[in-house]
């Protein structure tokens, strides 16, 4: 059976943990939640051993031959083992399934096995999927609707001690815009500003302690420019322009953004172990599938030169090179989003 995260949370408090776990969807923070519920439940079940598997380097899949080995030799330092996979993309392919399927089948005493995946949808369940859920728990965090948005947003108020009336809550939904790791971090903002008060949130007390959120920040664009979605950039850029934002207050985290791809797609195209690199660029797992999907749209030497492209605009701002900054940056970061955009660069081909 198909849970929710919040679901599969609050079974995990009321019974052993199961041989399998199945966490995806397009939801970060959910599925980034759920598989934090699982490793407490171990923790607290006394299993402190854990193995991370995701691929590597040039490799386009985990080492299921390891994986493989892994299952079938016995733990050196502990009597129960986490072991954990990650598919950023849903999807194992063939020999990936039938690993995980032959684990299903006789699950090991000493192993919990938690998968996680950052895309989903019907088409990427399968008989691997359904061997997990027979012996574990599948529980996938769909994009949260807008007409559900305030109900999810009451029940975190409330898991922090706080009662917003129906227009508050439905203030703060309107200025997250849906993303819930916005909403998560006001939420936590509110339970420090409003602690001692057990008069419920209303919207004046609401609109006074919540920053918009809503507004079009360089993170949020950022993460558009990144994650592909280059409507959502242009939108973005606009709305900064319209706030009075300036190019320079901007340039300083695009460069940095883009030299990070550099840096992680030479790690990358070399082979080079690129879990060690996230670490070392210290970008949460819960950012990772956005920077891999990225670096899956550009080749090492196109994050170059988009560095390159970068400053000719950053010399744009300060008059030493001609042509408009706010155009320049549009173009840039229609290109990081979408590869086809990468001919709006006619300037400094990549």
């Amino acid at each position: 059976m198909e849970l929710k995260p919040e679901q599969l949370a609050a079974r995990l408090e009321s019974e052993p943990l199961r041989p399998a776990y199945l966490i995806a969807g397009p939801e970060p923070l959910r599925v980034l939640e759920a598989a934090d519920a699982v490793r407490a439940a171990a923790r607290a079940q006394g299993i402190d051993e854990r193995e991370v598997f995701e691929a590597e380097g040039n490799q386009r899949e985990p080492d299921w031959a390891r994986l493989e080995a892994t299952f079938n030799a016995p733990s050196l330092f502990a009597s129960r083992r986490l072991v954990e996979l990650r598919l950023p993309t849903g999807k194992p392919g063939k020999d990936g399934a039938a690993v995980i399927a032959d684990f299903c089948a006789a699950p090991p005493a000493d192993v919990i096995l938690l998968v996680t995946a950052g895309e989903w949808s019907k088409k990427h369940a399968g008989k691997w999927s359904d061997a997990i859920g027979r012996v574990g728990h599948v529980a996938i965090a769909w994009a949260t609707k807008p007409h559900e948005l305030p109900e999810w947003i009451e029940r975190r108020l409330r898991s922090h001690g706080l009662v917003a009336d129906r227009d508050a809550v439905q203030l703060l939904a309107d200025r997250v815009e849906g993303n819930l790791l916005a909403a998560a971090q006001e939420i936590e903002k509110l339970a420090l500003l409003a602690r001692g008060d057990d008069a419920p949130l209303d919207v004046a007390r609401m609109h006074s302690l919540v920053a918009d959120a809503a507004r079009y920040d360089v993170f949020r664009l950022l993460d558009a420019a990144m994650n592909g979605e280059p409507a959502l950039v242009s939108r973005m850029l606009a709305g900064l322009r319209a706030e009075g934002a300036a190019v320079p207050a901007l340039m300083g985290m695009v460069v940095m953004e883009l030299q990070r791809a550099a840096a992680l797609a030479r790690v990358s195209a070399s082979g080079g172990n690129l879990s060690a690199e996230f670490k070392a660029q210290r970008i949460w797992d819960s950012k990772q599938s956005v920077y891999r999907r990225a670096l899956q749209r550009h080749a090492a030497p196109r994050w170059e030169a988009f560095v390159g492209v970068a400053g000719k605009v950053d010399r744009m701002v300060k008059g030493r090179a001609p042509g408009d900054p706010w155009l320049g940056l549009e173009r840039l970061l229609l290109a990081v989003a979408d590869a086809k955009a990468v001919r709006l660069l006619v300037a400094t081909p990549v």
